[in-house]
């Protein structure tokens, strides 16, 4: 059964590459995409994904404020955080994700992906 990844980015052309990146590996699927952080608590909700991918510049809920709500809500499910801003936010002490990979390092995100939910 593959891993169920949902992707939340604001921009429709990153979510796009994202999702096509993951459906070309056998074992991962997209069962969601959202373009805010509310969205994407809401649709992890639903649809109760192995891993999540999101930006931190998203409109409505940022990302940083969403992945805080959605460690609550699933403390099991490991989130990517997929940003421009990857320096600034390894700075931070207190993020609730993951791992921090940078938009313009996007090899290295199926390393990460295949390293937080393992086939």
């Amino acid at each position: 059964m593959p891993k169920r990844v949902l992707v939340a980015d604001d921009n429709p052309m990153i979510r796009k590459m994202l999702c096509r990146m993951l459906e070309e590996q056998a074992h991962y699927e997209v069962c969601a995409e959202a373009a805010n952080g509310a969205d994407a608590i809401e649709l992890a909700k639903r649809e109760l994904p192995d891993l999540i991918i999101m930006d931190v510049s998203m409109p409505i809920m940022n990302g940083i404020a969403a992945a805080r709500e959605l460690k609550k809500l699933f403390p099991h499910v490991p989130i990517i955080l997929f940003t421009q801003h990857a320096d600034v936010a390894r700075r931070l002490s207190d993020l609730p994700v993951d791992r921090v990979v940078s938009k313009n390092d996007s090899a290295s995100l199926m390393r990460q992906v295949y390293a937080l939910a393992p086939v």
